[in-house]
């Protein structure tokens, strides 16, 4: 048996690793979960929106807007629909900073106490990640748009 001399904070990070992994990836877990679900959520929002909007959408293609125009546009409405989710979801992150939290290492039975710290490149990842979500939530509908029939879109009015 060896005796192997360590700081206190290197012993203490050793006997929390089985539980920082696990918290880690129930974070993971979680976050695709309500990701699948805000992209679904954004979705659903932007095929209301070209649903509700079909009568503009056939005026501008009987203006002579292309296809494409219609794309982009419908495009960067979801894209700023995630930008907003993401500074709105940022904002009540950056509130737990202020919070401590803790929990019972299960294997030496110490008290872990942890608090979430937001930095730059946490928020520039959050943001792009919604952004991601916005662009993939408004895809779909934003290509219904574009392939819209003149005829068809105005005759909805």
């Amino acid at each position: 048996m060896t005796l192997e001399a360590k700081r206190e904070t290197v012993y203490y990070a050793e006997q929390s690793e089985q539980l920082s992994s696990f918290i880690r990836y129930l974070g993971i877990t979680l976050s695709v979960i309500f990701s699948s679900g805000a992209i679904i959520g954004a979705m659903i929002t932007m095929y209301a929106s070209v649903a509700s909007r079909t009568p503009e959408i056939g005026t501008l293609r009987a203006l002579g807007f292309r296809r494409g125009a219609i794309l982009w546009a419908f495009l960067l409405e979801s894209l700023l629909m995630g930008l907003i989710g993401g500074i709105v979801g940022v904002a009540f992150a950056s509130l737990m900073q202020w919070v401590s939290f803790s929990t019972t290492n299960f294997q030496t039975f110490s008290e872990l106490a942890f608090s979430f710290t937001l930095t730059g490149r946490i928020v520039a990842s959050s943001m792009g990640f919604a952004l991601g979500m916005g662009l993939l939530g408004g895809f779909l509908p934003a290509a219904r748009a574009a392939r819209l029939n003149i005829v068809d879109a105005l005759r909805a009015a």
